[in-house]
């Protein structure tokens, strides 16, 4: 199934994402504590130290690539404040550290497009393009970290599974302003290729 999910993902560059009709939540809420899976909680919890393992299997042979990037792939280069704003954002994803000896432990791709928009009394986040979509919500967390829970869209999809639908597509992570108009989401333990992935968020138009 793994397999057939990763090879769907090649069929659609770019795909519009209809939700379920209930909503990403099975129930609303704005407490992220009351809508994340144990697992979830899991990856969350242990976020710097897959940073960091992740980040020196890469540096094996991207060090300088690495260095290239500054406070992105630095696991202590968050800033607290301002959260995210709406709007539109070029975003990128670097997939750091192997999940398996067929991928490799360092790839960074293109600027897609993400949006971020109010929903309801939260906000949510949608990749609008490329063959692997992040749609989900963004909660309150501290004064340096929002949190990201979410699902992945493959491939000619059309629409988002519901969180915690199935476990091999949620997607939970941390927002942080790492600089003037940027900011990154920090994906640990994807389900697929990679042990972090981090995403780059810069508002559309702007430079840091």
């Amino acid at each position: 199934m793994r397999a057939f999910l990763i090879a769907s993902a090649l069929a659609c560059s770019g795909c519009d994402v209809i939700e379920q009709p209930n909503g990403l939540l099975p129930t609303w809420t704005t407490n992220y504590k009351q809508a994340i899976s144990e697992n979830d909680r899991v990856r969350l919890r242990d976020w710097r130290k897959t940073f960091e393992s992740a980040l020196a299997d890469a540096r094996k042979s991207n060090a300088a690539d690495i260095a290239r990037e500054g406070s992105l792939l630095d696991p202590d280069s968050a800033l607290a404040g301002p959260a995210i704003p709406d709007g539109m954002y070029s975003c990128r994803v670097i997939k750091l550290g192997a999940r398996d000896s067929g991928n490799l432990n360092y790839v960074s791709y293109p600027a897609f497009t993400c949006r971020v928009h109010a929903q309801r009394t939260l906000q949510r986040l949608t990749k609008l393009s490329g063959s692997q979509r992040y749609v989900g919500l963004i909660f309150p967390g501290d004064a340096i970290h929002s949190v990201f829970l979410g699902t992945l869209v493959l491939g000619d999809e059309m629409r988002a599974l519901q969180y915690g639908q199935d476990q091999e597509r949620d997607v939970a992570g941390y927002i942080e302003r790492i600089g003037p108009n940027r900011w990154r989401l920090l994906m640990p333990q994807p389900h697929f290729e990679s042990r972090l992935d981090v995403m780059e968020l810069v508002p559309q138009g702007a430079t840091h």
